[in-house]
């Protein structure tokens, strides 16, 4: 699993989390590295922020979507924007489903068990 948060302490919060669940999980603080991360882990989910600097996790997205070592990892977006627009966006841009923080534990977790069980993926559902 891979995390990709600019914010670091949210990030190795949520690591610490999903380490806990019985997962390894990597951490990445931008956009580029995420990819770079991605591309070698080669992980099965990738949760990631929409607001990172410098290239978005919108962009991240896609590019992941784009490449063959990652085009069928789940993508969950973990994000402050919770608007329709926002959810709808992500949707474009290739994410399994869009989560706003702060994201309830138990959502998070069923959230994941449905989604890891349901491959392969299927289209964003609203939170």
């Amino acid at each position: 699993m891979l995390v990709v948060d600019d914010y670091q302490d949210g990030a190795g919060s949520l690591a610490v989390l999903l380490r806990m669940m019985c997962r390894e999980v990597h951490v990445a603080q931008h956009g580029a590295a995420g990819i770079n991360l991605a591309i070698e882990r080669r992980p099965d989910v990738v949760i990631l922020d929409i607001g990172l600097p410098g290239m978005s996790g919108h962009e991240v997205a896609r590019q992941l979507r784009s490449m063959p070592e990652t085009r069928d990892a789940i993508l969950i977006a973990l994000t402050g924007y919770g608007a329709d627009e926002d959810q709808r966006l992500s949707a474009e841009a290739g994410f399994d489903r869009h989560l706003v923080k702060p994201v309830d534990v138990v959502e998070l977790r069923r959230t994941l068990e449905t989604l890891l069980l349901s491959k392969p993926r299927t289209a964003v559902v609203p939170s």
